[in-house]
């Protein structure tokens, strides 16, 4: 997992977080007064809330990139004996 981080960064909904990636397509960094209008976009947070909240976003990143988290675990899944011919049939460019 990565860094328990953006928990930490108060109460953000999947709706939250949906509007806070849109707002920051929209207003980049070059936009003035840019975590004013990401925190309009989003509704109910602060300018100083949604600045915080991308702090803590671009640390997680760098901390993924970086290697320090580890790749999950799946379980193998059984699938029929055509999926299994399927997929190692399957060429990938």
């Amino acid at each position: 997992m990565a860094s328990s981080s953006m928990s930490q960064s108060g109460t953000w909904s999947a709706k939250d977080n949906k509007a806070f990636e849109r707002a920051l397509a929209v207003f980049d960094k070059d936009t003035p007064d840019r975590w004013y209008n990401v925190a309009n976009a989003v509704g109910g947070k602060t300018a100083e809330e949604v600045k915080r909240h991308y702090d803590l976003l671009v640390q997680d990143i760098k901390y993924i990139e970086s290697g320090k988290v580890p790749f999950p675990k799946y379980k193998k899944s059984g699938g029929s004996e055509d999926d299994i011919k399927r997929m190692n049939n399957l060429k990938l460019q």
